[in-house]
């Protein structure tokens, strides 16, 4: 293994340079190291410092000298000493030299253990920001990504220059190492994610095995059913909030393939997903393929084959509350559309009691598409896409208008999404 060579090195060539280096900043077991911050050791940091310095000057021609103190280095940077870290480095250590067993470097360390300062100290002194270590092909910026422990070293690193969108050789960039580090219910990368797309990250960002952002949240959403309550409310709101994170950036969830689209899955189990579909649908998503239209697939034909699949009877309250909820989804999409765009060879079977109300639906939406759209829907159509982004029905009633108008302008099953979350 590439690895056995290094720890005999460690052993018995600059092992005992490191133990000397350590033992002068007073530092027995970096394993076991109280903590760096408090006031004696501040105090006698001075000193510290000094003793470092002389024997540095003491061991600068001894043999591997230079492994030595670089290996040094990568316990300074676990440790957040950036003195003792910039004194081995003005005296040779190697910003470049790797951990034996992780092949991490400096910089890597000090990302993983949450140094910000330290990652300064090293970028400054010339540490390749956008590295990857040779085993799992990770930068920095993803490694600072994947925790929410180690926000203030991925807003320093943004800061200090790195490639937001530099991405692996799986094409893996950092915003997508955020998402996919997340699951909803121990790990909320929340705001790693808004400090990447904030920072530039590239929401159209797709890994060669065709993973996009929404990859993770569907992946999440998944999971809710038929899972724990608790778990599944917490995953619901981590979904909600990530979506419209990524929707005020320019994510497309509607686009192909069908697996890949938000709105699609939304739309297969809108019982199930009915605050996140209606937050998409009030924030413009298309309720169709927004690349091929509905040819790929439709909004409408998804919710229509799931009523009719649905039998039910008029007294059966999953029923009334799918009707309810599909009512809704499809007023959604007709006060988005200019136009409707209904899906060829539209034709539905329904069966059951309630047959004939999702019989009349269907009649409905088939006379709007048969005329011109009157003008009042083109009103009122136009007046909501000017309020987006979501809240858009919020933004209505608080327009200074009559509540006749407004009436008119909300969607006609209006509610508070969040509410639902």
């Amino acid at each position: 293994m590439p690895f056995l060579h290094g720890f005999r090195r460690i052993i018995f060539e600059y092992q005992p340079l490191v133990d000397a280096i350590l033992g002068s900043l007073g530092i027995q077991d970096p394993e076991r190291q109280e903590p760096l911050d408090g006031p004696s050791y501040v105090a006698s940091e001075e000193s510290r410092i000094l003793v470092l310095t002389e024997l540095l000057e003491r061991k600068a021609h001894s043999p591997f000298y230079q492994e030595g103190v670089s290996n040094a280095l990568l316990k300074m940077a676990e440790l957040g000493l950036t003195r003792a870290a910039d004194v081995l480095l003005r005296n040779g250590a190697n910003l470049n030299f790797e951990d034996p067993v992780t092949y991490y470097t400096a910089l890597h360390i000090a990302v993983l253990r949450n140094q910000p300062d330290m990652v300064e100290l090293l970028v400054r002194h010339g540490a390749d920001i956008n590295r990857r270590d040779r085993i799992h092909e990770s930068s920095p910026l993803d490694l600072a990504s994947e925790e929410p422990e180690r926000l203030p070293c991925l807003q320093r690193l943004l800061d200090l220059g790195a490639d937001v969108n530099a991405a692996d050789k799986h094409g893996k960039t950092a915003l997508l190492h955020a998402l996919a580090s997340s699951d909803g219910v121990q790990i909320h990368n929340t705001e790693n994610i808004r400090l990447l797309l904030e920072g530039g990250a590239d929401v159209k960002a797709t890994t060669k095995d065709g993973d996009t952002v929404f990859t993770c949240i569907i992946f999440l959403l998944g999971e809710t059913v038929g899972g724990d309550k608790e778990e599944a409310q917490l995953i619901n709101r981590f979904c909600f909030q990530v979506t419209q994170l990524l929707l005020a950036h320019g994510a497309d969830p509607s686009e192909c393939p069908a697996h890949e689209s938000l709105t699609h899955i939304c739309l297969k189990s809108f019982k199930l997903h009915f605050p996140l579909l209606r937050f998409l649908l009030e924030s413009g998503a298309a309720y169709n393929c927004s690349l091929h239209g509905a040819s790929c697939w439709s909004g409408f034909h998804i919710i229509f084959e799931r009523l009719c699949s649905h039998p039910g009877c008029a007294e059966d309250e999953s029923h009334v509350d799918l009707l309810r909820k599909a009512e809704t989804i499809l007023d959604l999409m007709v006060t988005n559309s200019q136009k409707l765009q209904l899906p060829e060879n539209f034709d539905i079977h329904p069966v059951g009691s309630l047959a004939e109300k999702i019989q009349a639906l269907h009649g409905s939406l088939r006379q709007l598409e048969s005329y011109p759209p009157p003008l009042k829907h083109l009103c009122r159509v136009y007046i909501r896409l000017y309020l987006q982004p979501w809240p858009v029905d919020a933004k209505v009633k608080a327009l200074p208008l009559p509540d006749r108008l407004k009436w008119y302008l909300l969607s006609e099953h209006s509610g508070t999404v969040e509410d639902d979350i």
